[in-house]
């Protein structure tokens, strides 16, 4: 099974991020969907039994979740280059690391906006969205 990637579809932040992954998941292992849409809130959250108010990127993984900065390390630990040295930071404590991506993301819509809708992926990347 690929690994699926949860995100809030209308924060441009998050946005950024999946078109991030997108341009450095080679293989293609990661597929995507909103946590707004169909596919994010009645089929996945429910099967995995995540809370509906889930304020992260959520990493489907096999039959486990990942949330926070373990969901956000264990992305950049597939993808090419650099970016899988920054798995690295699992060592330090999951409080201290979710503390820091609490506040980025409690701030997200300050910092980046946000949209009114999801954005429509385009005809190369739509394959990769549910």
């Amino acid at each position: 099974m690929d690994k699926i990637i949860l995100f809030d579809g209308i924060c441009n932040f998050c946005d950024r991020s999946v078109q991030f992954i997108l341009k450095r998941d080679k293989q293609e292992q990661f597929l995507f969907a909103s946590l707004q849409g169909d596919v994010g809130q009645q089929q996945l959250l429910k099967k995995y039994q995540i809370p509906t108010n889930m304020n992260s990127f959520v990493l489907l993984d096999g039959e486990k979740y990942y949330v926070k900065s373990t969901a956000a390390l264990r992305i950049c630990k597939e993808l090419v280059g650099a970016w899988k040295l920054l798995y690295g930071l699992i060592i330090i404590p999951r409080p201290i690391r979710d503390f820091v991506y609490q506040f980025i993301a409690k701030h997200r819509y300050q910092w980046f906006g946000q949209k009114k809708s999801c954005r429509l992926p385009s005809a190369m990347t739509r394959k990769r969205f549910l």
